[in-house]
């Protein structure tokens, strides 16, 4: 394990000490994937807008700040060089050249003037240089150099047996090298020799300047030349070490008065007015490709570069400096200091160094490997706070000073110059200096919570903050060996959250915004000014940085970074705000740093190096924003363009809208937001989008205006775009459809008035038939009611004859009985001399028929049809057969029945045997069940 870590520590340091340190202005990459065409970009130009024009392989390029545009050529050849002049963009390659024109539309489209002035091109010609001189327009071949009168329309030509280089323009005069003959200009549009080929002696011109008064070329091998008594003289300057071992094969002068050189192998070189070296960058540094094949300078001072695999744009003027750290060997960047010359980056591969003012590399010092937490000069001792523990750095090397695993954070003790406090995963610790050096003495007793903010509010009195557990508030001894109070003052608490000083104020930052320490009551209060930069949607940390030297207190919001400073004129703080997002500064968040350089230049540690930011670049510059195209889905769901320079009329079904709009900024480190709104519906402004367009679906008829405003850096454009159209009503609501609906609405007046009229005529008729039938229903229901009525009388006239039968059958019942009992007692009377009369009279009166006849009438009364049934069913039966079937039908037993016959029991078994028979009856039928239910 020894040895691996010893290995280790040696890859660091070898690795280290060859890591390329050189910070170089932000770069924008675009790959043909970005833009959608072919590797090869051959030249760039600029119009007045700052749209960007590329001659690609695959034709010509637009860019606007927000999308590529690719423009094939008409005959679908390479396109080798472009320019723009005025509003033509003006372009050459093979058999071929011509000017791209703008439309209504907003989009481009070509016009070859080889074929408008039937001009013959020599067999595979091609034009590879474009240069504008008055109002002539000069493209150039190797074999030709045609000049185009604006003016007039015409042409003359220049031809040449031999190979024509390249075309310069200097100072309004044309220059260009014929190889073995020598240098040419043209004058009053005929071509003089003003230096020999012999003079030349082999040198190939890559570009031609004035510089000084003096005419400078730069070679494409040998470097700078003046052109001295129709001769040459080298240049000789000190960046000749680096140019005179490369091949250049593009080159401009910037604005500036610098020279950019484009290498075949080794990318950009910038060298100043004295022949210094100001940068060079080349693929391991941050380009693309290393072989530039085209450089053009923006209305912006930005460099374009077509390479030979890519487009690169580098905002020399950006405030911006990176440094990126594209081997992996330095990591994320946590903590950094500057001490002399000496910058030292912390980070979680170790502790690193170099000499700031030099361009060598930065060096792993020994030992540090591992998570550098904190650096403090205290009385000028160099403290590493490390996840090993406490270390001291001197004359680039480190000491392990206290063991004590996880030094977040090292304070000096006030009034104690030999005891410094260190805030630990496990509380806090005391070193102690003494004349050995400095020693770690104790652990601070009854304290374990992870210190990684703490502030001293008195020399005894330390406040805490813990992310999750919030602020305490420690009371320690005399000694610095025990606590002797310690509360939790307040529940603050949250994500990344800490403490920090400023104006010796204790301030608490979270998602909730920051609070203001107060001393007296021991509470939190939030602070409104503070709080309106550093909490809500903005919020991403609560780390803030208070930079004495400067006297500023940083926060790093989401979208910016804000300070906070001292008003001049007021004792109010000033807040500003600096547009570089968590995206561009790519830090870690909780643990952003910052470190104050020299002149308002601070450096930013990042996850893959460092941004150096110069605050005296910064400039709020006021962008442009352009309307590109408007366009509409057709009912095929096809987009067509309209005219964006004209309001629209457009039918109720084109009603879909897409507008495209953009910034010409180019910065890498920045970023472009848009707003918009539509008059006529959406009267308030859109949240701010980073999308340069915006589509409006099924948008109703009437009158819009499309407006769009953009910010850049914090800037808000200096313009809006505006653009009016219509969408006509659909056909239903238009004025011909609307006398149509009021003919339509009288014709379905008349007819419901007809309809109705008849309808209720009906209604009528019905409601007559129905109150008819009611009343009929009615009188029917008082005939029923009636009927009812009679009914109910003829039931209770039934009953009533059904009790008089009754009482008149138990009468008669009664009254045989009674005489059969007189008759029996009289015939043991012993004398029947003296009773024969007497039973006479009874016999004759049992035997008397008018008891049968009142019977007969009552039990017809009651059931009328029971006589006839009977006879008509069995015709065979007797009266007296009738007479036994009546008291049967009664439901009279034998014994009920022999009185009423004036026999005896037996006599009426017989009877009913007999009648049995005569009816046909079955044995097991019962007679008296068979009657009744007749």
């Amino acid at each position: 394990m020894i040895i691996f870590r010893n290995l280790i520590c040696l890859l660091f340091v070898f690795l280290g000490s060859f890591l390329q340190s050189q910070e170089i202005p932000p770069i924008n990459v675009f790959t043909p994937q970005d833009y959608r065409a072919e590797d090869q970009n051959w030249s760039i130009s600029h119009d007045d807008n700052n749209f960007i024009y590329v001659a690609n392989n695959g034709g010509l390029l637009e860019y606007n700040g927000a999308s590529w545009r690719v423009y094939k050529s008409p005959n679908d050849v390479i396109l080798r060089t472009v320019k723009s002049v005025g509003d033509n963009i003006y372009t050459g390659g093979y058999m071929d050249f011509g000017y791209w024109q703008r439309n209504e539309y907003g989009e481009l489209f070509y016009s070859s003037l080889v074929h408008e002035n039937d001009l013959n091109m020599q067999e595979d010609e091609e034009i590879w240089g474009i240069i504008t001189v008055e109002d002539f327009i000069l493209f150039q071949s190797f074999e030709r150099i045609y000049i185009y009168s604006t003016e007039n329309k015409k042409f003359s030509i220049i031809n040449s047996d031999l190979r024509i280089n390249k075309i310069f323009e200097v100072n309004g005069m044309v220059y260009f090298q014929k190889r073995g003959v020598g240098l040419f200009k043209l004058e009053n549009g005929k071509e003089y020799k003003f230096i020999d080929f012999e003079d030349i002696n082999g040198i190939e011109v890559n570009n031609m300047f004035s510089f000084e008064n003096d005419l400078v070329l730069i070679s494409q091998e040998r470097g700078f030349y003046k052109v001295r008594n129709k001769g040459l003289e080298k240049w000789s300057i000190n960046a000749d070490n680096i140019i005179l071992n490369e091949s250049i094969y593009s080159s401009i002068r910037l604005k500036d008065g610098s020279f950019l050189l484009g290498t075949i192998s080794n990318g950009l070189i910038n060298i100043d007015t004295n022949g210094n070296l100001v940068f060079s960058i080349n693929r391991e540094i941050g380009l693309s490709n290393n072989t530039v094949l085209s450089i053009n300078e923006d209305s912006y001072g930005n460099v374009w570069l077509g390479l030979d695999n890519g487009i690169n744009v580098i905002n020399l003027n950006s405030p911006y400096r990176v440094f990126q750290d594209k081997l992996g060997i330095l990591g994320t960047v946590y903590v950094t200091k500057k001490i002399g010359n000496t910058l030292y980056l912390g980070t979680n591969q170790g502790l690193f160094y170099r000499d700031f003012n030099r361009d060598k590399g930065f060096t792993f010092i020994k030992g540090t490997n591992g998570q550098v937490w904190s650096l403090e000069v205290i009385d000028g001792t160099f403290f590493c706070g490390h996840d090993k523990g406490t270390f001291i750095i001197e004359d680039n090397r480190s000491t392990l000073v206290s063991e004590e695993i996880g030094t977040w954070n090292i304070k000096q003790i006030e009034n104690n110059p030999n005891l410094i406090i260190t805030g630990n995963y496990k509380g806090l610790h005391v070193l102690e200096k003494t004349t050995k050096g400095w020693r770690k003495r104790n652990k601070i007793q009854g304290f374990d919570i992870s210190s990684r903010y703490l502030e001293f509010t008195s020399p005894r009195e330390i406040l805490v903050s813990h992310e999750y557990k919030g602020i305490y508030r420690l009371i320690i001894d005399e000694e610095y060996r025990n606590v002797i109070k310690s509360s939790q003052i307040s529940k603050l608490m949250g994500s990344k959250s800490g403490i920090s000083q400023y104006n010796n104020d204790i301030l608490y930052c979270n998602q909730d915004g920051v609070f203001k320490y107060n001393k007296v009551s021991f509470t939190f209060n939030r602070d409104s000014l503070f709080s309106s930069v550093l909490s809500g949607n903005q919020y991403l940390s609560g780390k803030l940085i208070y930079d004495s030297d400067d006297k500023r207190l940083w926060g790093f919001p989401k979208n910016e970074i804000v300070y906070i400073e001292p008003g001049k004129l007021t004792s109010n703080p000033k807040i500003e705000a600096l547009p570089i997002s968590s995206n561009i500064r790519k830090g870690k968040p909780g643990y952003d740093n910052l470190l104050y350089l020299d002149n308002k230049r601070y450096l930013i540690g990042t996850t893959v190096g460092y941004l150096i930011i110069d605050l005296a670049k910064f400039k709020k510059e006021e962008k442009e924003i352009f309307l590109n195209g408007v366009s509409y889905n057709s009912i095929r769901n096809e987009s067509i363009s309209l005219a964006t320079n004209t309001s629209a009329s457009l039918k109720t079904e084109e009603n879909n809208l897409r507008f495209n709009y953009s910034v010409a900024s180019y910065n890498a480190l920045s970023s472009n937001k848009y707003q918009y709104r539509l008059l006529g519906i959406y009267d308030e402004w859109s949240k701010w989008s980073s999308s340069p367009e915006v589509v409006f679906e099924n948008l109703p008829h009437g009158e819009y205006t499309f407006e769009a405003r953009a910010i850049t850096d914090g800037v808000t454009s200096k313009n809006r775009i505006s653009y009016s159209f219509s969408i006509e009503k659909p056909w239903y609501i238009k004025p011909l459809a609307l006398i149509i609906y009021v003919i339509l609405a009288m014709v379905s007046i008349y007819l419901i008035h007809y309809l109705n009229k008849r309808y209720y005529k009906r209604q009528k008729e019905t409601l007559l038939k129905k109150k008819a039938q009611e009343l009929e229903l009615e009188q029917l229901e008082n005939q029923r009611q009636l009927i009812q009525f009679k009914n109910k009388n003829l039931q209770l006239d039934i009953e009533n004859k059904n009790r008089e039968l009754g009482m008149a059958t138990m009468n008669l019942v009664k009254r045989n009985e009674l005489l059969n009992n007189i008759k029996e007692e009289l015939t043991r009377a012993q004398s029947t001399n003296d009773i024969k009369s007497v039973i006479k009279v009874i016999n004759s009166s049992l035997n008397s028929t008018g008891d049968w006849k009142l019977f007969e009438e009552a039990f017809n009364n009651v059931d009328k049809d029971f006589m006839k049934r009977i006879k008509a069913l069995h015709p065979a039966i007797t009266p007296n057969d009738l007479r036994l079937c009546a008291y049967l039908r009664l439901n009279l037993s034998s014994k009920e029945i022999a009185p009423l016959l004036n026999i005896s029991h037996k006599s009426v078994e017989v009877k009913r045997y007999r009648l049995r028979k005569k009816m046909g009856l079955e044995h097991d039928q019962s007679l008296s069940n068979y009657i009744i239910e007749l």
